[in-house]
């Protein structure tokens, strides 16, 4: 920890060749686990951001409601096994609030997650580097697993006093939106984009197929 703070950069991540631009470091990308890269940067996509440090460092932070424990745990693992040279953190707010954060510092958290520039992410261009976009297209599932967790729920909709199942996500970035739905598509599941921030899938195949590998917030 203290010799990647100091500039020194992961033996896992390393390679001999061109360093990065960004972190002056090199980085092996397509040694990072697939799916829980996926996952992770769905998790960022919805509730994170990475905030400047001195010295060079970034603050990877995920906001996350606290009455998820199921989740808060899960997505600090999947940080921890993208960057598992750095220690992960879980705050919670303790009673003020239904907040935690998960957090973990890293030269290379920008390097990681391209999409970070500045302001708010529905403000800016949010598009898949070429390895992301290959790491999204083989783990479909964690990336939508991600963003549901984040950004979306699993509700009841009450027609004619029955109970039928249905997933939202709700996002203001539209480049965010149809990432979405990009990997909805590529699992065949329909969809429909009932307005400018939000997801549905209503029909039972789909909600049956997101079923087995989201299912309700925990």
């Amino acid at each position: 920890m203290r010799g990647w703070f100091a500039g020194e950069v992961p033996r896992r991540l390393a390679l001999a060749s061109s360093s990065c631009a960004r972190c002056s470091g090199v980085h092996e990308l397509d040694t990072l686990p697939a799916a829980l890269y996926a996952y992770a940067f769905g998790m960022y996509l919805g509730d994170g951001c990475i905030l400047k440090h001195p010295r060079g460092v970034w603050r990877l932070e995920i906001t996350l409601d606290s009455i998820y424990p199921g989740i808060i745990s899960e997505c600090a693992e999947a940080v921890a096994a993208v960057m598992p040279d750095s220690k992960v953190a879980i705050y919670t707010d303790h009673g003020r609030g239904r907040f935690a954060l998960v957090r973990s510092y890293s030269k290379a958290w920008p390097c990681l997650f391209p999409q970070h520039g500045p302001g708010r992410k529905h403000a800016r261009k949010i598009e898949l580097a070429p390895w992301q976009e290959r790491i999204v297209d083989a783990q479909p599932e964690q990336f939508v697993r991600g963003l549901i967790h984040s950004d979306g729920c699993r509700v009841l909709n009450r027609v004619n006093g029955k109970a039928y199942p249905r997933y939202h996500f709700t996002q203001v970035s539209d480049d965010i939106r149809r990432l979405f739905c990009r990997s909805l598509r590529q699992l065949g599941i329909d969809y429909t984009w009932n307005d400018a921030r939000n997801v549905s899938v209503a029909r039972r195949a789909g909600v049956a197929r997101l079923d087995e590998f989201v299912g309700p917030k925990h």
